[in-house]
């Protein structure tokens, strides 16, 4: 189930914190990192603070966006320090590694996103995010170290995956389901319909442009917590589809389940 949760690190200033992040992983036993546009990697200094887990930097993937490391993924968890104007289905780190081995027992990639050291992830990264993961430091000395970061939430994971080796799986309900409903959506299937919708609001001027109200990001919040399996967002799709027909005062066919 491991090898099913991505390590993701979204411009990352100093290449020493990303060969750190790399070790905290590789102590924890996961090998998938995904880098978005770092500002020095490869790097020297990179490999120096790896001490020995510099075959997770060999494999790590470098990429332009956020978007491009998230395909596959069909849950994404975003850490967070600051509060936020819009409010998000928030984890702390031990509910976090629940959460994941969950999605992962099941086959689904998953995402843990990182910020940058200075800033964190941005407002609209977040909104990409099906969670927040939120670690409960010092208030008065809340600033934590992108490695130790890391190592935190995969040294939570480890520990849920390693109390589970004794335990029936969940993966016995999953089974009763039907496949399409058992297996949920990727971060760029939901991206997809994301725009989709968008342009329907957009069409039946249910959003208006010029006074957007945080619309989309509230829509966001609600389908990312409901966790959307691909056979819903089949009819998702298809009630979307058939609007626009309507709109356009096309034949349109009987919705069904």
């Amino acid at each position: 189930m491991l090898q099913n949760i991505r390590v993701v690190l979204v411009n990352t200033s100093h290449p020493g914190n990303i060969g750190g992040a790399a070790r905290a992983m590789k102590n924890m036993g996961f090998a998938d990192l995904v880098l978005v546009d770092p500002l020095e990697f490869p790097s020297p200094k990179a490999d120096a603070r790896a001490s020995g887990a510099t075959d997770v930097l060999t494999a790590a993937r470098v990429v332009a966006t956020l978007e491009e490391a998230l395909v596959g993924c069909s849950l994404v968890l975003g850490t967070s320090a600051r509060d936020r104007r819009i409010p998000w289905p928030l984890l702390d780190p031990r509910e976090s590694a629940v959460t994941s081995l969950e999605q992962a027992a099941k086959g689904g990639k998953v995402a843990l996103v990182f910020g940058r050291e200075y800033a964190g992830l941005t407002n609209e990264e977040l909104q990409r995010c099906h969670y927040h993961v939120h670690i409960p430091s010092d208030p008065e000395f809340g600033s934590l170290n992108l490695a130790a970061a890391v190592q935190v939430l995969t040294y939570e994971v480890r520990m849920a995956w390693l109390a589970q080796q004794n335990k029936p799986t969940k993966m016995e309900k999953t089974e009763a389901l039907a496949e399409g409903d058992a297996e949920v959506c990727t971060a760029e299937e939901m991206e997809s319909f994301y725009r989709h919708l968008e342009r329907v609001m957009l069409d039946i001027r249910f959003l208006d442009p010029e006074k957007p109200r945080h619309l989309m990001p509230r829509l966001r919040r609600l389908y990312g917590r409901a966790g959307v399996s691909k056979l819903e967002m089949n009819i998702l799709r298809g009630i979307l589809t058939e609007t626009q027909k309507a709109i356009r005062g096309e034949p349109h066919k009987r919705g069904g389940s």
